[in-house]
């Protein structure tokens, strides 16, 4: 039997803050986190390794001829989609090598929550920051629409309540919500100083942001109040902001469900750059980094020259974020195969289509309709090394191997059944 390890500062593929600080031990293929576990890292980690073997139409087989059937199938498609898209970099490599040769349409996952980003960035720019500006400069953070603690429960930890390089008493920074009230009290500072809240309805935020954008640039307000909020509660925040030396606006656009949701991303845009016109600094920190969505774009980016939604059908990368989108090409019937890649969550199973379909997924994924294909992958930075981008883009994440699975990697999965389409 292996003797259990103890392995320090281990890097996270799944929250997307780059933290890199967690204590696993490692008993055999048994992953128990020891420090510094949150609510989104440690169920990820500890989860149970299961089903190690592929199968065809639900009948355990090797991995050789689970990969013939899938070359197999996507030799036969027209048009097949490869959606999910959550691995590593190499796995996202990988993917894209895959679907040039099979002239596939590649979609993330998340892409459209990142479609709202991306569409106001392309009209009209935007002024972002990195997490170590943050750590080290910001002193006023204004979250709007977001539950920051809930999408990454150590941002406040690793990111404002520890020491800066340019703040003196960084236990006096101030945190103000706006639109969606925090679910615990990591906002509270050390010393005890409440986040200030300011509630409205999500749908409500277009309206808001209206407002305060303009009165950061000093336009009369008549309306006493907007969406339940008082001018004068608005006017203070804008008073803040301008007064702040480096303050920080902070979204997360899959938060905004409503339509036409980049629109309010563009005003965050617009109010970022409204309030470096008045003397001070101010940055946006757009919230991503989980599924392997940063990873996806940056590969995609660097590749193809386009961040995502790009279709390889004529032979050539062709971008589109709302026709190649993956859900309506199967909803429509123009694709005629699906493949699944997702390394890191098994509650992210495919859409269930009367599609061949085909799953390069985490170990212990549970079906509503068994795939036709479905290979079992290690997840990066458990089973295998690799590299991942974390959500501001700057730093590409060193995934270690903690454990011997025996399960290949999505790069290796994919690369063969790209070479197999060849026999």
């Amino acid at each position: 039997m292996a003797e259990s390890t103890e392995i320090t500062e281990v890097p996270s593929p799944f929250c997307g803050i780059g933290t890199d600080d967690l204590g696993i031990q490692v008993d055999g293929n048994t992953l128990k986190v020891t420090a510094n576990g949150c609510g989104v890292n440690t169920p990820l980690f500890e989860q149970a390794l299961t089903d190690t073997s592929p199968r065809v139409n639900g009948v355990e087989t090797h991995l050789e001829a689970a990969i013939a059937k899938a070359a197999e199938w996507l030799r036969q498609a027209h048009l097949p989609v490869i959606g999910g898209c959550a691995t590593d970099v190499n796995g996202m490599r990988a993917l894209l090598a895959l679907a040039d040769r099979c002239g596939a349409v590649v979609d993330h996952m998340n892409f459209n929550n990142t479609r709202n980003n991306l569409l106001a960035m392309q009209d009209s720019g935007w002024m972002t920051t990195t997490l170590a500006e943050v750590k080290n400069r910001c002193d006023l953070l204004l979250v709007v629409g977001t539950d920051v603690e809930t999408f990454a429960p150590r941002f406040f930890q690793r990111y404002l309540w520890t020491e800066a390089m340019f703040l003196d008493e960084p236990n006096q920074r101030q945190v103000i919500y706006l639109g969606q009230a925090p679910s615990g009290d990591a906002a509270t500072s050390p010393n005890g100083a409440q986040a200030q809240v300011y509630e409205c309805a999500v749908t409500a935020l277009p309206e808001v942001m209206a407002v305060l954008r303009a009165l950061v640039k000093n336009r009369p307000i008549h309306a006493p109040q907007v969406a339940g909020i008082s001018a004068t509660d608005l006017q203070a925040i804008a008073d803040q902001l301008k007064a702040a030396r480096y303050s920080v606006v902070t979204w997360a656009a899959g938060a905004f469900a409503f339509t036409q949701a980049e629109l309010t991303v563009q005003m965050l845009s617009e109010l970022v750059k409204d309030i470096n016109d008045q003397n001070t600094r101010c940055s946006g920190l757009p919230l991503g980094g989980q599924e392997g969505d940063q990873t996806a774009y940056q590969v995609c980016g660097w590749t193809t020259g386009y961040p995502a939604r790009v279709r390889f059908s004529r032979g050539y990368p062709e971008y589109d974020p709302f026709l190649n989108d993956s859900r309506i090409l199967l909803e429509n019937g123009e694709a005629d195969a699906l493949v699944w890649v997702q390394a890191f969550n098994t509650k992210a199973v495919p859409p269930v289509t009367h599609l061949p379909t085909i799953v390069i997924g985490r170990s212990g994924m549970t079906f509503k309709k068994e795939p036709d294909v479905f290979i079992p992958v290690g997840t990066p930075g458990l089973d295998h090394a690799g590299h991942a981008y974390r959500m501001d883009n700057v730093v590409a994440i060193r995934l270690k191997k903690l454990r011997d699975s025996g399960l290949p990697s999505t790069f290796e999965v994919l690369n063969a059944i790209a070479e197999s389409m060849l026999g």
